[in-house]
């Protein structure tokens, strides 16, 4: 979702800890839902491999990455913060180069890499539209960012969620109701626009291993969306699920946790979102089979004063973690199933 609808700022030091602040009180579970507190709007989380860690996008105008350790449920801000590594890949060599102001973090992906060391992609909206690039190293315990690179946006076009694919390359989503697509950014080639993805508001996206099929989510059209890549003509199916479709996660049973939200009628969510009207508002996650094209419904959680809009699910242990965004300061925990 956009984030021009609301503001809240917060302030961080060097490895800002979080959570603390939060009183007792206001952290304790709504029945068997339960919170890890301390992040604002955590619109994308996405899991660091054979770690307890989650970095987790804080969608403010003045936002941050955060790391999340799942097993006390205490955040560290690890950028931007006033001392972070930087080493150019040329890859990127039409990227202007740092900038900490101006960060508004949203999607999130990670390309898994050896001994701990992986790739990070954010998309960044404030002082650039682009797609920032992190060297994530994992080795030593509570992650380490270190800045490689940015892919500025096409003109006119404004990203919502990136996916990693083979090659080096990403996909990313531009979201436009009532038409938006995909684009893809190739190492030497840039970005290109990727046929047979346009649809009504695409919004979440992840790639399969292999790089031949995409997964939309789509918003405008309440569905998961599979589409081909790579070959022609281009095979497009999808499968309802009954509300709209922000982002969209691998589980690691191999399914795909597709996240969002639904109101009773069609303003609800902006009403939800600009005006705190969020009365019939849901949270939504759905199980979905990425052959068969199946969907199950498994998280189902009316907004509330503390958690009002959910964007993503994320299946960490056994519980499926929902983060939001409209200034909520924190991620819900359902218990996976």
């Amino acid at each position: 979702m956009r984030a021009r609808l609301f503001a809240v700022i917060v302030a961080a030091g060097l490895f800002l800890a979080v959570g603390a602040g939060t009183g007792e009180a206001q952290c304790r579970p709504d029945g068997d839902v339960e919170f890890v507190c301390g992040p604002v709007s955590p619109e994308d989380l996405v899991a660091v491999p054979e770690t307890p860690w989650v970095i987790v996008a804080g969608m403010e105008d003045d936002g941050y990455l955060y790391a999340t350790d799942s097993r006390n449920h205490r955040s560290t801000v690890l950028f931007p913060v006033s001392s972070f590594g930087s080493r150019p890949d040329p890859a990127f060599g039409d990227c202007g180069g740092p900038l900490t102001g101006g960060f508004r973090p949203h999607g999130l992906n990670l390309r898994p890499g050896p001994g701990g060391r992986h790739t990070l992609y954010v998309v960044r909206h404030g002082a650039r539209e682009a797609i920032e690039v992190f060297e994530l190293d994992a080795r030593g315990g509570r992650p380490v960012l270190t800045w490689t690179g940015c892919a500025e946006a096409p003109e006119g076009v404004t990203f919502n969620s990136v996916a990693a694919l083979p090659g080096g390359g990403f996909a990313a989503t531009h979201f436009a109701l009532p038409l938006g697509r995909v684009w893809e950014w190739a190492p030497g080639a840039g970005w290109t626009e990727v046929p047979g993805t346009e649809t009504n508001g695409p919004n979440g996206i992840v790639a399969s291993p292999d790089g031949r099929w995409l997964y939309l989510g789509g918003w405008g059209t309440r569905s998961l969306i599979r589409v081909s890549r790579g070959e022609s003509p281009v095979r497009q199916d999808a499968v309802e699920v009954g509300f709209h479709v922000d982002n969209v996660r691998w589980a690691p049973d191999g399914s795909l946790l597709a996240a969002g939200h639904l109101g009773d009628a069609p303003e609800s969510i902006f009403e939800c979102l600009g005006q705190g009207r969020c009365d019939g508002v849901t949270s939504r996650v759905a199980r979905v089979d990425p052959d068969a094209l199946t969907a199950e419904e498994i998280v189902r959680y009316p907004s509330n004063e503390n958690f009002i809009l959910g964007t993503v699910g994320l299946e960490v242990g056994g519980e499926i973690w929902v983060g939001g965004i409209a200034g909520a300061d924190r991620i819900a925990r359902f218990p996976a199933r």
